[in-house]
Parts: structure tokens; sequence; C-alpha cells
């Protein structure tokens, strides 16, 4: 009973989580009017890591934890995990940005974007096998069901009819594929809030040379994106960040997962609801099959763990 009370207290809290994430596709989607990809990424990544700063501030405050390791070795471990981290989410981020601001006018971006960059919960499953895990029958069916759901939302009416975020989209997911493997395999050993702050210190940096070498700022219209950039940085790579933290404390790993796909979900509301964005009927359906596909590749850590109870 008490198992069945921390998951319900989890996917809670990561559910929120997910619709501060799913919302940050509306604000991505408006900031994209005003200010560059890379500018973009290298100020929300800088607003998160001052804001995470002062999480591991307050904590060492009332813990008297340490913000960096003493021990040598671990404080070069985590100075290299978080470059290394960094580097995978710069790239990831650009791709993701850079893809809302190629869409047309009048395109679902959020619902697109959101359920497209989901797919890395199914990409994740297929580079394991590099890793010398079995690929599950599920996770067959998921990526079969996936390319369908790809095809629908955005080749059912010919090459025409994908647009180059759907390609960049498809580019990030594949690298955020990479950063969970990546995070999965070095973060037992950092601290989780360090490493996040670091990572996004990295990311602050990259991105920021890459718009001063490549982009021209109007900073006039930068500031009209002020709220869309707070958000994301502070809410959506600060608190939700931590929202996920403390849910996966309660849910078990595959309820975590589920409940925080449904960020594909809130993005496509959220763009419906606040910017009008609407999808075709083939489009849904290929939304509906992204999402059942999502599902459907972490069942078999699901029963994997139902089993493990027993």
């Amino acid at each position: 009973m008490s198992t069945q009370r921390n998951n319900l207290k989890g996917s809670l809290i990561l559910c929120f989580a997910s619709l501060i994430w799913g919302l940050a596709f509306v604000a991505q989607s408006s900031a994209a009017e005003n200010v560059p990809p890379f500018l973009f990424n290298s100020l929300r990544s800088f607003v998160a890591a001052i804001f995470l700063f002062g999480v591991l501030l307050v904590r060492k405050a009332m813990t008297k934890r340490r913000i960096f390791p003493t021990e040598a070795p671990s404080r070069r471990r985590s100075l290299l995990s978080g470059l290394l981290c960094g580097i995978l989410l710069t790239v990831s981020v650009n791709f993701q940005q850079i893809g809302i601001a190629s869409y047309p006018a009048g395109t679902a971006t959020e619902a697109r974007g959101g359920f497209i960059t989901a797919l890395y919960v199914v990409i994740v499953p297929l580079l394991a096998i590099f890793l010398g895990k079995r690929l599950q029958l599920p996770v067959v069916g998921a990526v079969l069901i996936s390319i369908v759901g790809f095809y629908l939302l955005c080749l059912s009416d010919g090459l025409d009819s994908i647009y180059l975020g759907d390609l960049l989209m498809l580019c990030c997911a594949l690298s955020f594929s990479f950063h969970i493997l990546t995070v999965d395999h070095i973060g037992a050993s950092v601290d989780g809030i360090l490493l996040s702050m670091l990572q996004f210190a990295v990311c602050g940096l990259l991105s920021g040379v890459l718009s001063m070498a490549t982009e021209t700022v109007v900073w006039e219209k930068v500031l009209l994106s002020t709220f869309d950039i707070l958000y994301v940085g502070i809410l959506s790579s600060g608190v939700a960040y931590t929202l996920q933290i403390v849910g996966q404390k309660y849910a078990e790993p595959a309820i975590a997962s589920l409940s925080m796909s449904l960020e594909s979900v809130f993005a496509a509301l959220g763009g419906w609801v606040i910017l009008g964005n609407t999808l075709t009927s083939r489009e849904f359906l290929g939304c509906a099959l992204v999402f059942l596909a999502i599902i459907l590749a972490q069942l078999p850590q699901l029963f994997a763990e139902r089993r493990g109870r027993t």
C-alpha cells in the first residue's frame, strides 16, 4: 500500500514537472520570434546555472554540505562530467531551438516539436544495444509504431509536408538520447544538482560563443522575450529539474518515465490553448501513435520492476 502511495505522490510531482517542461515549448516558440537560437540557449542556460548555484548555496547552509567535493579525484570527475554533459546538452538544445525557429508560421510547432523530441524514449533502448543490452519485443513494437506516427505527423502528404524543423527535432531527440545515456552512466558518481549546474554553465558558454560568431542580435527585441528566457531558465531548467529529483525518490523508474513522457502532451495542449495552434486529423493521429510508442517502450522496465518486487 505504501508503494502505491509513493508512486502516486511521485507521479503527481513528476506530472507537474512535465507540465512545466511542456509549456516551455510555448515559451521557446514565442522567444524564437525575437531571440536568435544560440543566444536564447546561452541566456537560458546561464539563468539556469545561476538558479541551481543558488539551490546549492541553500543546501550548503542547511546541511553544511560543500558545493564541490573536497577530494581532488571527485572534484575532477565532477568537472569533467559537467563538461561532457554540457557539450551534449549544447548540441541537443540548439538542435531543438533552431528547429522551433525553423517552422513556418501557422504550424503546430509545439506539438510537432514536443512529440518528435520525446522519441528519445524510443531511441534510448535502441542505442542501449551497443552497450550490450538485449532489445525487448515491446521496444521493437514501439519503434515500428513510432515510425508510423512520425510518418502521419510529418510525411503523410509526401516529402513536401516535412519541415526542416522536423528533421532538426529528430536530431535533437537523437542527441538527447546520447545525453541521457551519458548521465545514466556517470550520474551515480556525481552530485545531481552540481552536475546540472555545471552542464548548464558549459552550455551557456558554448552557446554564447556560437552566438557571437554567427548571429546578429537586436537587444531591444531580446528584452521583449525576458519572460520566456526566465521561464525556461528558472522554471523549466531549475524548478522542474528539482521536482524531477524529488519525484523520482518516490516513484519507481518506469512510473517516473511514464509521468515525464506527458511533457509532449502538455506541449501540444499549451500550443493549442495559449497560441491557438491546432493539429490536422492526420497530425493528431501521428501524435497519438508516437505517444503510444513512448508508453510501449517503457513496458519492459515496468514489468521488470514488478517482477523484482514479487
